[in-house]
């Protein structure tokens, strides 16, 4: 069940702020680019725009998560770490199958112990809290790590769960993919040309779009 989740913002807040986010710093530089360049950065705010679309469809009920018809099935939670990657995903038997899904965070997630929840293709409901999937459900467990939550609520859940949502805090943690950014613009400059202009830009362009790739995919600051 969940209890004083601490929630404060809806989950897809902060994927979608930093969405934007995005495709303002790239719209951003669109008047300092050449023809190559504008090409470029229209192409990644189109990928941003689709991607994050799909996502965002699938979240909201739009598209189907695979799960599939409507049911009550027992619950938990488990949060994943694998390289720089953490998500947070429900665990679930369904027929005789374990799957998991993986859903965008949410501070209730973090007091969340064992359930019955209603899961279907067009939502996810736990004690009373709508659940957002942010990708499709998954018949072969996640790779990397598997933390599963206590099997009680932590007396501190509240408090934790009011830090986790900390926007600063989710950025940096977003912010670690961002070590192959630079590379990114060595790249350009040895397949486009320019100078230190178009490597700062390359580089910027490509640091956000790894901070929003990490958000629109649901990862957990908990």
């Amino acid at each position: 069940m969940i209890r004083g989740s601490g929630r404060t913002e809806h989950p897809l807040a902060y994927p979608l702020t930093v969405t934007f986010g995005a495709l303002a710093v790239i719209t951003a530089w669109a008047p300092f680019a050449d023809v190559d360049q504008l090409s470029a950065l229209a192409a990644v705010a189109v990928g941003i725009v689709g991607y994050s679309g799909v996502r965002i469809a699938r979240a909201v009920g739009r598209l189907g998560s695979g799960v599939g018809a409507q049911e009550r099935l027992a619950v938990k939670r488990v949060r994943q770490q694998h390289r720089l990657v953490s998500r947070s995903w429900l665990e679930f038997t369904q027929g005789r199958e374990t799957r998991w899904l993986p859903v965008y965070f949410d501070p209730a997630l973090i007091s969340l112990t064992e359930a019955t929840a209603e899961l279907g293709e067009r939502g996810v409901t736990v004690g009373g809290v709508r659940l957002y999937p942010s990708g499709r459900v998954r018949d072969t467990e996640p790779p990397g790590r598997l933390i599963d939550n206590p099997s009680r609520p932590d007396p501190d859940g509240v408090a934790q769960a009011l830090a986790a949502t900390s926007p600063l805090r989710r950025l940096l943690l977003d912010a670690q993919s961002v070590v192959a950014a630079p590379f990114a613009g060595l790249f350009w400059i040895y397949i486009g040309g320019g100078g230190i202009a178009a490597f700062a830009g390359a580089t910027c362009v490509a640091a956000v779009t790894a901070i929003w790739l990490s958000a629109i995919r649901g990862s957990d600051p908990s």
